[in-house]
Order: C-alpha cells, then structure tokens, then sequence
C-alpha cells in the first residue's frame, strides 16, 4: 500500500523492503534468544548455586515477556509497531549487559533484574514482529505475509550456534565465563535495533489502508477484549497458541540442563540442539505459510500440537546429541504449524487497532503457562528425571489438539464493516 503522496508501484516496495528490515531484525533477535535458551538455567544455577530451582531462571524470563505484552499490545495500537518495537530491543540491550555483568561478579539480583529485562523485551518483540507481519498484508496472503518475516529466524539458528559455540571452547563451567556470551546478546539486540530503525512507514499504517480498500474491519472504535474473545474461532486459536508456546518454550529452556547433567554431554553440544530446534521452528515457515492460506487455520494447528508430542515423548528413549537435536527440530516444526496458524486466525478476527490487545492477551496466557512449566519442570526434571518432561508434554499439547477437533467447525470469514461474523464456504478450519 502507499501513501497519497507516493509514485505508483512505490508502496509495494516499502511492504518488501519493510519484510526484509523485520525478517532480519528477528534473524539477530533470534540468535540471541537462543543464548538464552541454552545457558538461562545453567547461568541461574550457576550464579545462586541452587540447583533445586534450575526452572526458575526461564521462568522469570517467560513470565517478564508474558506481563509486559498486554501493555506492548495497547502500545502497539495507540502509537504503532515501531516505537514499541524499538522499545523492547534497548530493554534487550541492558537486560544482556546487566545479566552479564551479574554473571561475572556473582551477583544473583543482578542476573534476576536482567532476566527479566529480556524477557520484558522478548516479549515485546516477539508480539510486534509478528503483528507487523500481519498487518502489511490482506487476509489472502497473511499466513504467507506472517512467515515471510518469520524466516528470518532461520539465519538466526544458523547465526546464533556460529557466534556462541567457540565462546564456550576450553572453557571452564564457571559463572564468570558467562559475562562474555550475554554481551554478545546484547550486541545481537543493538544490530535488531538498527534495522527496527529503518522500517517505515509503520505497519500499523498499512494495515489500516488495506482494511479501508477491502471493506475489512468494524468501523467504530477497537472492541473491548471480552467482546474479541467471543468472536468465533477466537477462543480454539488461543487455546491452539498457548499449548504449542508454552510447551516448547519450557522444553527449550530446560533442554540445556538435561542434556548436560542428564545426558552428560558438554555443555557446547547445547548450541547445536537449540539450533536445530529453532531451525525446525522456522526452515519450512514459508511452505507452511502458504498452506495455511490455501487449506485454512484448523488442520495445522491440530497437526502441529500432535507433532509436538511425538516429538516430545520421543525424549524418553533419545539421549544422544543428534538424536535430541532432531526431536527438537520437530519440536519447533510443530509449534511453527499450529502457532502461525493461530496467529494468523486471531490477526483475522481483529481490526488493525485491535490487534495488539487480542495478541497482547494471548501471550500473556502463554508466557505465564510457559514460565509456570518451565518451573514445574525444573522440579520434576530433579525428582524424575527426564521421562516426567517428556510425558507431561506430551500430554499437554494431545488434549488441546483433540479438542480443537470436537468444537472447530468451519472457516470464519474476516470481520467486516458491513457485516457480522460468518462462516464461509472455504476449506476447513476454525
């Protein structure tokens, strides 16, 4: 779309442009994100030596990143995707230097402080790349529009396993010798903030000229957050988002410690597992896109939850690094079908000033549900061992999948002005 003022042609260029500035702004984000992933725990352990409460440190950083995205989401609608955006990665900038620094003088409020930093800016950057994805494109196209921004985690799971592996080289597992890999996350989050920067105009403002063009969205002003939960297939699409986020985040987060002190491997093999699992997560993003659009939200998103749990209950009987590695990438292929496919389904249920409360919403409960597993994880993982992660995840990602199958009906239409909200003719879905 462009602006009145724009040569003809010159508005698809800032969608592409603007596509490629947010695929690699997640790309960087991405890298760093994964740093957390693989050390959080050990870093946590290490820093206030209580291995009891190994789940804790993911736990503040989920929980940081679910409160703060209800007030990113209402931000993102009142002032647009970009400030918001730029926000969240100067609160990843100091979040990675505070924790780094608490790393290397054994400071536990420092580490805690600066966990939840990140995980206030995680939260926010996750919730406004994937809103600014939605919102430069039409309803036809969004599931493609969403993953075109998405792929850039794919050079992130290569990017990430390249910069942090020689970090841990003949490297002693000591709490100082973390300080250096967390400012490198930091400087992951200044390279975000540079291309964040260069995005214009705001997504926001793109998505209000295509609801305009094709008659999409309520007139009036943005409905209250009850009102958008009543909408259908609201409710299975959140139920789809949280199962598949909370359960892979807690898996991903607690996978750096079994596989050390569980497996007993070192702790360098982390890197390769997270980056196979965040390969898995995004290396088949635009296929998955496009099917999304052609055969609807439904079936992905039942299919993605079943395919988490083969691949979590497989953890019972894998200990190898490879083997692990590729039990997450199916991991993350599962939450990258019926995740996108939520998204897609709630960015289609809303206006463009809605968007970031419904999605702000929807993280919250999958961030608290996240952070209470990994907590609940890291206990069970000391008491049980690996087997209880591997079944109660499984278990948690079946259920909902079964009954998304027994209340989904057909596809619903977007919300539009002259209309309320019905049921086309179009494949099955919610």
């Amino acid at each position: 779309m462009r602006r009145p003022d724009t040569a003809p042609g010159q508005g698809d260029l800032h969608i592409r442009r603007n596509t490629v500035l947010l695929a690699g702004s997640l790309s960087v984000f991405s890298g760093s994100i994964q740093l957390v992933a693989a050390i959080s725990s050990l870093t946590f352990v290490l820093v206030t030596g209580v291995e009891g409460l190994l789940g804790l440190g993911p736990a503040i950083f989920l929980t940081a990143a679910a409160l703060t995205a209800p007030f990113a989401g209402r931000a993102m609608d009142r002032f647009g995707r970009i400030p918001v955006l730029a926000a969240g990665c100067l609160g990843g900038i100091a979040g990675g230097v505070l924790t780094g620094a608490g790393a290397r003088v054994t400071s536990s409020a420092a580490v805690i402080i600066g966990f939840g930093v990140i995980g206030a800016a995680s939260g926010t950057i996750t919730l406004g790349t994937r809103t600014a994805a939605g919102d430069m494109y039409p309803v036809e196209r969004r599931g493609r529009g969403i993953a075109l921004v998405l792929v850039g985690a794919v050079f992130g799971a290569i990017l990430g396993p390249a910069v942090f592996s020689p970090l841990f080289d003949d490297v002693e597992l000591a709490a100082k010798e973390l300080m250096i890999p967390w400012f490198a996350g930091a400087g992951f989050m200044l390279a975000a903030l540079v291309l964040i920067l260069c995005v214009r105009p705001d997504p926001k403002w793109i998505a209000e000229q295509i609801a305009s063009r094709a008659d999409e969205a309520p007139a009036g002003p943005a409905a209250p957050l009850r009102e958008l939960l009543r909408r259908p297939g609201v409710i299975p699409a959140m139920l789809a988002a949280v199962a598949s986020f909370s359960v892979m985040v807690s898996v991903m987060n607690l996978a750096g410690y079994f596989v050390v002190h569980d497996h007993h491997h070192h702790q360098q093999s982390i890197f390769p597992i997270i980056g196979a699992h965040v390969l898995g997560m995004y290396a088949l993003i635009l296929v998955i896109g496009s099917l999304i659009d052609r055969f609807g939200r439904r079936r992905p998103l039942v299919g993605g939850l079943v395919l988490m749990g083969l691949s979590c209950i497989g953890l019972l009987w894998v200990e190898s690094v490879w083997g692990t590695a590729l039990l997450l990438f199916g991991l993350g292929v599962g939450w990258n079908l019926s995740f996108v496919a939520a998204t897609a389904e709630l960015i289609d249920r809303t206006s463009p000033a809605e968007r970031g409360r419904l999605l702000g919403f929807s993280d919250l409960l999958s961030g608290l549900t996240g952070a209470g597993l990994a907590l609940l994880g890291g206990f069970a993982l000391q008491a049980l061992g690996v087997a209880a992660i591997a079944i109660g995840a499984t278990v948690l990602v079946v259920v909902p999948s079964l009954w998304i199958l027994r209340t989904a009906g057909t596809r619903a239409a977007p919300l539009l002005r002259s209309q309320t909200v019905e049921a086309d003719a179009g494949p099955p879905s919610l």
